[in-house]
């Protein structure tokens, strides 16, 4: 099993969850966060005072999946999430070692 990680633009959330969902991803998670990479954030104008936005808002989706989905997730994240401009994100994908479903106590791919 793996996790992926994908920072996305928030935007794009929508798209994304369809994509997965058409893939048969049945659950995700999704986090607000805020960071910054090469986009190295902006400038604006508040007040008439200008300032500096460092960390700018980006969407966290992780889903837990089965090795043979990986590939076919990725590219529908990486499709869903383009827009081929600077800060489309990133994808990081980690091996899990288990996965335990609290409710029924299903261990392994039966608990995803």
């Amino acid at each position: 099993m793996k996790k992926i990680e994908a920072i996305i633009k928030p935007f794009k959330l929508d798209e994304v969850r369809e994509a997965l969902s058409a893939l048969g991803v049945n659950g995700l998670t999704v986090t607000e966060v805020k960071g910054f990479g090469r986009q190295k954030g902006h400038t604006e104008l508040y007040r008439g005072a200008e300032y500096v936005v460092d960390f700018l808002p980006k969407v966290k989706v992780e889903v837990v999946l089965s090795d043979d989905l990986v590939d076919r997730a990725i590219e529908a994240i990486v499709n869903g999430a383009r827009t081929g401009k600077i800060g489309d994100g990133k994808i990081f994908v980690f091996d899990v070692a288990q996965v335990v479903r609290i409710r029924t106590g299903e261990m392994g791919e039966q608990a995803v």
